[in-house]
């Protein structure tokens, strides 16, 4: 499945080293091309006779390879890949400050192709702020991560630290070596999260949205390709690396963000859970509790979705969410009439897996095609259901 495919593996100096061999196995067995970087405290743990008999490689161990080929550059010019496993807390630090001072760190600096690290470390190591400071670095700049995982860790506590299962990283190698590029040169609009109504200097009107599939969507458009804008509420999980994110607070704060990004874009999905009503005044100091009861007068916000629908140039495609609590596919069909949308997403939120705040979802995608139903999968996996069918109508419009 990986025919033609080149990783890099890189194999640090930590106990859980010989891992790595199960590792650059399961990518030979899946036909890749697999070349092994070791550090000198790597090979304390396993033996490089080791990875050259499962790479069918030398394996490289010094700046200098070959007296005519300098090390770093050649793995450059291979690598479609490169992981890193195990990841140490002294390698992502760094990664993470730009330090070459050995072959690894010098070819991840020279690398212009994606790099995955599975770091595997003592838990007080891992919850240590400079190597959170770090990791968080390198998101930012685009690094894939899997893991740590929790369980009994060399020191012999069961907490956090210990590297993912060879399975589990070849999977994520897997997903990024794959990775479809379908939207290249699209501009993908992407909306999610919350809105917060203000009442007073202290309350606001919300609702449960935690922004997972928004942030979802817009990590799968990037990793297919497009350039990527994100509309965010506010929401307590990191904002993806390489996609560009606009933050709000209130509906019509996304509203004028939305309404001008649009212009440029090619696709808009909207994930978010926009308010429908805001406080008719907002109070300048706190509310005081007065009686048993209070009265608030709420007008509508700007109906977002609707007004995209209206403006929605020839060929761009906009996609509609609705969650609800009963009779989901009845109610997305007249919305998405309403909002002059492509596509609509349904989900009922009140099934399980499919609330708000956790990481799956069951949908019902609704277009021009017709209606597909999809049984409960990871948001991540939501969204690239998603984007396939965004696809075939962005290309169904370049055929007409």
């Amino acid at each position: 499945m990986l025919t033609g495919k080149n990783v890099v593996v890189g194999v640090t100096g930590g106990i859980a080293a010989y891992k790595a061999c199960e590792l650059v196995r399961l990518f030979k067995k899946a036909n890749a091309s697999v070349r092994v970087v070791m550090t000198k405290n790597a090979a304390e743990f396993v033996q490089p006779l080791t990875f050259e008999t499962l790479s069918g490689n030398q394996v490289y161990t010094d700046q200098f390879y070959k007296a005519w080929e300098i090390g770093h550059i050649s793995l450059q010019n291979f690598a479609d890949l490169t992981v890193i496993a195990p990841a140490t807390a002294n390698v992502i630090g760094k990664m993470a400050s730009g330090i070459a001072d050995d072959l690894l760190t010098t070819s991840v600096m020279a690398m212009t192709t994606p790099v995955l690290i599975a770091p595997a470390m003592n838990s007080g190591m891992w919850r240590n702020p400079a190597t959170q400071k770090n990791m968080e670095t390198l998101v930012a700049r685009g690094i894939h991560v899997v893991g740590p995982g929790s369980g009994e860790l060399a020191c012999g506590i069961n907490d956090v630290g210990r590297m993912s299962e060879p399975d589990e990283i070849f999977k994520k190698a897997k997903e990024i070596l794959l990775a479809k590029r379908d939207f290249e040169g699209k501009t993908v609009l992407v909306t999610a999260g919350p809105t917060r109504e203000k009442l007073d200097p202290v309350r606001f009107l919300s609702n449960r949205s935690t922004g997972k599939m928004g942030y979802a969507i817009a990590e799968a458009a990037r990793d297919r390709g497009a350039c990527v804008e994100l509309v965010t509420g506010p929401v307590s999980i990191p904002a993806p690396a390489g996609v560009s994110v606009t933050r709000i607070e209130s509906t019509n704060d996304m509203f004028k963000a939305v309404t001008e990004i649009a212009k440029r874009a090619d696709v808009v999905i909207q994930a978010a859970a926009p308010a429908d009503f805001t406080p008719e005044t907002v109070k300048d100091q706190k509310i005081k509790k007065t009686g048993d009861s209070m009265t608030l007068t709420l007008v509508s916000t700007p109906d977002i979705a609707k007004y995209l629908g209206s403006v929605k140039r020839e060929n761009q495609v906009l996609v509609a969410f609705a969650a609800e609590t009963e009779n989901a596919v009845e109610n997305a069909k007249g919305k998405r009439e309403r909002k002059n949308a492509d596509l609509i997403v349904a989900n009922d939120v009140t099934r399980p897996g499919a609330g708000f705040g956790v990481d799956t979802n069951v949908v019902t995608i609704i277009s021009d095609e017709g209606m597909t139903e999809y049984p409960q999968m990871s948001k991540k996996d939501v969204a690239d259901k998603i984007l396939d069918h965004v696809e075939r109508i962005l290309t169904c419009n370049t055929r007409k």
